[in-house]
């Protein structure tokens, strides 16, 4: 079998995240009808072909991944009224794309040049956050962003051994959220939910990737539970190589 070029997973990715929500823009909408449905055939081409290409663990992983995004969109979205859609629906291409950053950032970290420096990549990444989610605070008033970079920052502290997926998280759903207002595919109000004056929020939200945690979180405590044989045994070889 031959060796899996991880770029061959995570750079489709970011590929098709940038043309699929051009192609589901405002912009766009307005001179094709049904502009949506092109973007949900192309991400719905890319979920295939990337979860042909991944490990039997990924491929779990980015199933429950749909399932969960689907019932956490639903219930943010619709119900609570976080942010909301274009169509003021919530896209198929979303759960979708949600498993395929998943995978993407799972393999950017695999990447021999980080994997050499994942200490100084780890504090690069961790000091450009804080910068990041401070500055939209100081210029645009993000109070609501800020905090959840906060809450981020008391996550990492716990040294769970995975500060590098989530650091990498952060800037994968920066570039998300970045693209999707801009081209106006979805929109934050402009305070918490819409309904708490005092926690100002940019569109989007700096720090906005800490439900992106909860979705990640989710995702492995399926797998736990559903794989638990297959979760003990590799357990036990972590402990053995560790010794």
């Amino acid at each position: 079998m031959p060796t899996l070029r991880y770029s061959s997973i995570y750079f489709p990715v970011f590929m098709v995240l940038w043309l699929g929500l051009f192609l589901d823009s405002s912009m766009v909408a307005e001179h094709i009808l049904f502009n949506q449905w092109a973007t949900n055939f192309l991400v719905l081409i890319c979920f295939v072909w990337v979860y042909l290409r991944v490990t039997a663990k990924i491929k779990k992983l980015m199933l429950y991944g749909v399932a969960l995004a689907l019932i956490g969109e639903v219930i943010f979205s619709i119900f609570l009224g976080m942010y909301e859609y274009r169509l003021e629906n919530v896209p198929i291409y979303v759960p979708l794309g949600h498993s395929l950053i998943y995978a993407a950032v799972f393999y950017i970290q695999k990447e021999n040049i980080i994997q050499r420096n994942k200490a100084r990549v780890i504090s690069i990444l961790y000091w450009a956050m804080i910068g990041y989610s401070s500055l939209w605070l100081l210029f645009d008033q993000d109070v609501f962003g800020f905090l959840c970079t906060l809450v981020i920052v008391l996550l990492l502290r716990k040294q769970t051994g995975n500060e590098l997926f989530f650091l990498i998280m952060f800037f994968m759903v920066v570039y998300l959220e970045l693209l999707g207002t801009y081209y106006q595919c979805w929109f934050w109000p402009d305070t918490w939910f819409g309904k708490v004056p005092f926690i100002a929020s940019s569109n989007p939200p700096s720090g906005i990737s800490v439900f992106y945690f909860g979705f990640d979180i989710g995702c492995l405590w399926m797998y736990k539970k559903l794989n638990r044989q297959k979760w003990n045994r590799m357990k036990i070889f972590r402990q053995i190589r560790s010794s």
